[in-house]
């Protein structure tokens, strides 16, 4: 890709210690562009999947879908005020009587759609500001009364088993957006009695985006032509049915008109439009054979 045409969508494997926002900067300062965003954030202590939006990619970040897959550790028998190994840590109830069955069988209640209380210190907003503001203001849980937030567990599987005075598992998760798997671990803990906290996590999937397919940090900053390591922003929607437009439909669903398919009408409402010669036009939703824009992507001013 030629630097003229910043754009895309770059697959990072954001390594610890980097807030997501540190690697938003990052980017930013290697290809020297200021319109860079990423499609979810990882705690500064995770690692893995971080997509980084670039360019015209921007405009559909909120469009890439929200399912995740984490391989997480949990410690139970430890409480933390922030639900990870990273806050301050207190010892709850040495659980060396626990089995691997019993633990599996609580588990089983974490998947399907559950309330979920967002932990303290984290991103949610209440007051005005950002709860983890407020949390190193010295603002008590109680006295926020937090509400707790619908969130979707697809798939909860139990990889290892470690017993001891404090055990720790090894799990991979399956998740719908929103969800904070060291709240998992806090509940998992409360629901046995004896504490719990996540202790590791690392994100394999956002959406489209694969661990497999990702590039490390390092790697890509030492890489001679960072542009290359950019997917084209259609790769993030090859999971939407296609439809293809004549040109006097694709100039005027362009500019933001609503054109009717008639015979091009396929079964999904929602899909990624493209032009006679194939070239990705943009995001549209269809209905009744009429077919609208969701977004566009519209030539760099």
């Amino acid at each position: 890709m030629a630097m003229g045409s910043l754009e895309g969508f770059l697959n990072l494997d954001k390594p610890a210690g980097f807030t997501s926002h540190d690697g938003v900067a990052i980017v930013r300062r290697v290809l020297r562009t200021r319109k860079v965003g990423h499609g979810g954030t990882l705690d500064p202590a995770a690692t893995g999947v971080l997509p980084i939006a670039v360019g015209r990619a921007t405009r559909f970040l909120s469009f890439l879908p929200g399912e995740k897959v984490y391989r997480a550790t949990f410690r139970l028998g430890q409480r933390s005020d922030t639900d990870d190994a990273e806050g301050q840590i207190q010892v709850g109830s040495p659980c060396a009587e626990l089995g691997r069955e019993l633990v599996e069988q609580a588990l089983r209640e974490f998947v399907g759609k559950i309330l979920q209380v967002p932990p303290l210190y984290s991103a949610v907003k209440r007051q005005g500001k950002k709860l983890y503001q407020l949390a190193r203001a010295g603002v008590e849980a109680s006295e926020l009364q937090l509400e707790p937030r619908p969130v979707s567990i697809h798939q909860l599987h139990l990889l290892d088993w470690r017993p001891g005075d404090f055990p720790e598992m090894d799990l991979e998760i399956t998740c719908g957006s929103g969800t904070y798997i060291r709240a998992i671990a806090r509940d998992l803990g409360e629901k046995l009695g004896c504490g719990g906290l996540m202790s590791r996590l690392r994100r394999l999937q956002s959406g489209p985006f694969r661990i497999e397919q990702s590039v490390s940090l390092d790697t890509w900053q030492g890489s001679a032509d960072p542009t290359a390591a950019l997917w084209p922003i259609e790769t993030g929607f090859l999971h939407w049915d296609p439809i293809q437009l004549s040109p006097d439909m694709a100039h005027r669903w362009q500019q933001g008109q609503g054109v009717d398919v008639g015979s091009l009408t396929p079964a999904s409402e929602n899909l990624r439009v493209q032009g006679s010669d194939g070239e990705f036009l943009g995001l549209g939703h269809c209905q009744e054979a009429r077919l609208k824009p969701l977004r566009v992507l519209l030539p760099d001013p």
